[in-house]
């Protein structure tokens, strides 16, 4: 499985909307800029995202976007789903009339297998563990 590039970019974009959390609304160009995001693909990104209702927008100069919800409520498992959709492995395991041998098949049990396990991971981490997780990552620039 690999995954498209919107959810990649997707992804980075609302964790630094995670890393934001209250405090003024993120531009899209200090996004596409701190991300290495073409402004034009940000624009689509973000709008899946509003429309899923994990983002929301305010206008004016000091405008911008905001996650809908406190990080720690916002499971990445909403994310992905938003920007690429249900995780699917193959034909078979999302249509059980896809293929005539499905009640014998082991690989299905298998591709089952692994579809749970993914998703199982994605609704167990929350943007806020990202952002934790970043925070871990990067160096100090300070010493105190």
């Amino acid at each position: 499985m690999k995954l498209s590039t919107r959810t990649r970019y997707g992804i980075r974009a609302v964790v630094e909307l995670a890393e934001n959390f209250g405090r003024e609304p993120v531009q899209l160009k200090v996004i596409s800029k701190d991300q290495g995001i073409s402004i034009k693909y940000l624009e689509q990104i973000i709008s899946l995202l509003k429309s899923a209702g994990i983002v929301t927008s305010e206008r004016g100069a000091k405008g911008g976007y905001l996650l809908a919800k406190p990080p720690n409520e916002i499971k990445l498992s909403e994310c992905f789903n938003c920007l690429e959709g249900p995780v699917v492995t193959v034909e078979c395991v999302e249509n059980d009339k896809y293929c005539p041998k499905i009640k014998n098949c082991v690989a299905r049990e298998v591709w089952t297998e692994i579809e749970k396990a993914i998703f199982m991971v994605l609704e167990s981490i929350t943007l806020q563990d990202m952002v934790d997780k970043s925070k871990k990552n990067k160096p100090l620039l300070y010493q105190i």
